[in-house]
């Protein structure tokens, strides 16, 4: 069973999360809004995840990360937080973190990204391949859209990553993007294929608006898009699964 630690100051949220994760079969060997109390916590039971908020009491997460990276602790580390600046999210995934989650976030979600990194030790070696998989492709695409700067917070950035794991999945899905790749993702995330399309749109709009057209270009090693221009989404999405498939993602 996986020994997991919830440092988080929201008392709610601290709760939401930790019935959450003791319904899905996980150790919750502490929860703390204390960032002091939560190294203590690390030193005497060893989770192998922390669910971490920046905002913490006397030492905030990114001193707990400092800290645990520091002592050379191998944790798996799912940080949530209210920043979508670039700086605090780049810092996050440099000091370890798997996942940059936005608040507001679901449990179910946390405990998503969690269950994508943190196989059962029992689980069979099928089922630990497919999650350490999917884990590695999310992770992939995760490092993508911060490099190209799709911050985590807006929508698209949810919809337009599952698009890129469809595709990487299923390479001919992207020749059917409107009635089929749109309605796969929509009904996943219980909204309209209308609503993915825009969505994911403005997630590229938003990345080329910040001006990381040379980001995108370093990423595909070539001049893909010069000045403005911009891909649609089909060529966007297919781009970064071709790349993914190339890189043997899969």
């Amino acid at each position: 069973m996986k020994k997991l630690l919830i440092l988080e100051s929201n008392e709610a949220f601290a709760e939401e999360l930790s019935t959450y994760f003791s319904k899905e079969g996980y150790d919750v060997c502490g929860v703390t809004d204390d960032g002091a109390e939560g190294l203590k916590l690390i030193e005497k039971f060893a989770p192998s995840v922390i669910v971490l908020g920046l905002l913490l009491k006397n030492i905030d997460g990114f001193s707990v990360m400092e800290s645990a990276r520091a002592g050379g602790k191998k944790i798996d580390f799912v940080v949530t937080g209210n920043f979508a600046d670039d700086k605090i999210i780049n810092r996050a995934i440099a000091l370890g973190a798997r996942y940059y989650l936005m608040k507001p976030v679901s449990a179910q979600i946390v405990g998503e990204r969690v269950a994508e990194i943190s196989a059962p030790e029992n689980a069979p070696a099928a089922e630990k391949y497919e999650r350490k998989r999917a884990g590695s492709l999310d992770e992939r695409i995760s490092n993508i859209f911060i490099s190209i700067g799709i911050p985590p917070h807006i929508k698209g950035y949810g919809y337009l990553r599952e698009g890129i794991k469809l595709a990487v999945n299923n390479p001919g899905i992207i020749n059917n993007i409107t009635k089929g790749l749109y309605p796969v993702i929509g009904e996943k995330f219980n909204t309209s294929a209308s609503k993915v399309e825009r969505a994911i749109r403005h997630a590229i709009e938003v990345a080329w608006n910040r001006g990381r057209v040379d980001a995108v270009n370093a990423i595909f090693g070539a001049r893909v898009y010069i000045g403005s221009e911009k891909p649609t989404n089909s060529e966007f999405i297919a781009l970064v699964a071709d790349k993914l498939i190339l890189e043997s993602m899969v």
